[in-house]
């Protein structure tokens, strides 16, 4: 996990992120949290990914890409808690998340009286 090598080294099937598109210009694909692609083929000077989005890409088989996947897999499965909570626990600024446009129907009649 973790090894970066170029395409020409690695079996088929293998699991992969961080992958360049370019040789040189550094990793492009598959680089979010959890992400993962996979080497279906090679030809010649390409080899065949699949991309997380299910996209088929052709790429230059002396590229380098870091063999496994992409940790912290559950980043979206967090639940904040409540609304007005931010995603790094802190309350929304402000007390009310959403305006009061009308009072209830009880306050505006006792004040009517």
């Amino acid at each position: 996990m973790g090894n970066a090598l170029p395409l020409t080294d690695m079996p088929l099937g293998t699991a992969m992120h961080n992958i360049e598109i370019t040789r040189g210009r550094g990793g492009q694909l598959a680089r979010a949290a959890g992400a993962v692609a996979k080497l279906i083929a090679k030809e010649g000077k390409s080899a065949t990914l699949r991309l997380p989005s299910g996209e088929v890409r052709l790429v230059s088989q002396n590229c380098l890409a870091t063999v496994g996947q992409v940790g912290n897999v559950g980043v979206n499965q967090k639940s904040l808690g409540r609304a007005g909570t931010t995603p790094w626990g802190y309350p929304a600024l402000g007390r009310r998340t959403r305006k009061r446009k009308k009072y209830s129907d009880s306050f505006i009649l006792r004040c009517r009286k």
